[in-house]
């Protein structure tokens, strides 16, 4: 018999614990956070091996999330002002692994640069794509674009415009389920990854989605009729610290 796994480890707002030596380091700013809930079966088989939907009351998540990527840095190295600053939009699932631990799947990430596409590609083999992209403010009204170039398919868009709304003081359990994932699954040379991160608690505000027109989910392979979206929200941003990748037994590398 097959010991059980864990128990998922509980959501917390803050982060589990503090990075000193970080591998990356970076700000995501202005983010939209679009959500359609979606049946667990639907999703299960675009999970890497070794990740299972994460589900709240039976029920998991696709999130479409379009932001400003700002100075992307290594080590304790400022970050690139040019190559490390960039719009991107990614479609993302939620994932447990058989550590208990709580984290997203990307099954698509857009970025406008195409060199960090490349060593994102190459150095974690994580699904960045090459798009043109914008990011425009025009008072509480932000609207990002995206139009993939490569490696494909080629057009698979994104038009998207929130209105900002009066800042959340108390998010709910399905806010706090969306927004607070302290790492990400990614399967790497035939094994489950986890990339730990960390980054003060979201300061979340809440959103009216004006407009979305986008192919960006049914392009991840998920179904092509989401219907509409269950929460929407903004946050300015936050300063983030992407820690080595775990080992399968949930230590980070030296």
């Amino acid at each position: 018999m097959h010991a059980a796994s864990p128990a998922p480890e509980p959501v917390t707002a803050d982060a589990p614990g503090a990075i000193t030596n970080p591998l990356l380091t970076q700000s995501w700013l202005d983010l939209a956070f679009v959500h359609w809930a979606v049946d667990p079966q639907d999703v299960e088989p675009l999970l890497p091996a070794g990740a299972v939907p994460d589900t709240l009351d039976g029920v998991t998540y696709v999130g479409l999330v379009a932001f400003r990527m700002h100075r992307v840095g290594w080590f304790r190295l400022p970050g690139l002002p040019y190559l490390g600053t960039f719009p991107e939009t990614n479609v993302r699932l939620y994932s447990v692994d058989g550590h208990g631990r709580r984290g997203v799947v990307f099954r698509s990430l857009d970025a406008s640069r195409l060199v960090p596409v490349i060593m994102a590609r190459a150095g974690f083999r994580l699904p960045y794509l090459w798009s043109r992209m914008t990011v425009r403010a025009d008072g509480d009204v932000i609207r990002y674009t995206s139009s993939r170039r490569w490696p494909g398919p080629r057009g698979a868009h994104s038009r998207i415009a929130v209105r900002r709304g009066e800042p959340i003081e108390e998010p709910t359990e399905l806010e706090h389920f969306l927004t607070a994932r302290w790492g990400l699954h990614n399967a790497f040379l035939g094994r489950l990854m986890y990339l730990p991160n960390v980054h003060p608690r979201w300061p979340l505000h809440r959103a009216t989605l004006l407009y979305c027109d986008q192919d960006l989910t049914t392009a991840a392979g998920l179904p092509e009729h989401l219907g509409e979206p269950v929460s929407v929200l903004y946050s300015p941003g936050v300063p983030v610290r992407f820690s080595r990748p775990a080992r399968p037994a949930g230590i980070s590398t030296p």
